[in-house]
């Protein structure tokens, strides 16, 4: 929770189109205590709220949801620790993932068209001013 309220900190200071993906990630870290809240039977709207003020205060650093109780808790006292290591792999994965997808799309959407000249098919490329980029540097 308290990555998503940095990154919406960050995106207003920002303006236009380029707040978006830090909206949009916020977004998707806030799923994580929702999903929490969700499936310990806590009233969701009101934890997560309760949550964002926490997050917002000076010393709300620590606070998460306690998953057997169903309140807000300080994780210290709760003996609740994530290491940072869960958290780069799942970015990682994350962007691994975009990225294949991205690739996939650009497959499906038509970059080549397959023409069929006599008996044969050959295969154009729709744009020869821009060469084909599956595959290259950008894939990292």
């Amino acid at each position: 929770m308290e990555l998503a309220h940095r990154l919406q900190q960050k995106a207003k200071s920002i303006e236009g189109l380029e707040q978006l993906p830090l909206k949009a990630l916020s977004y998707a870290l806030e799923s994580i205590p929702r999903n929490l809240a969700q499936n310990c039977g806590a009233d969701v709207v009101r934890i997560i709220t309760e949550l964002r003020s926490k997050h917002s205060a000076e010393n709300g650093l620590y606070f998460g949801i306690d998953g057997n109780l169903g309140k807000i808790a300080d994780m210290r006292e709760a003996n609740v620790w994530e290491p940072a290591v869960v958290k780069i792999q799942a970015f990682k994965t994350a962007v691994e993932a975009s990225a294949m997808l991205l690739r996939i799309d650009d497959v499906v959407s038509g970059l080549k068209k397959k023409t069929e000249k006599g008996n044969a098919k050959v295969e154009e490329n729709p744009n020869p001013e821009h060469p084909e980029t599956f595959g290259d540097a950008r894939d990292g």
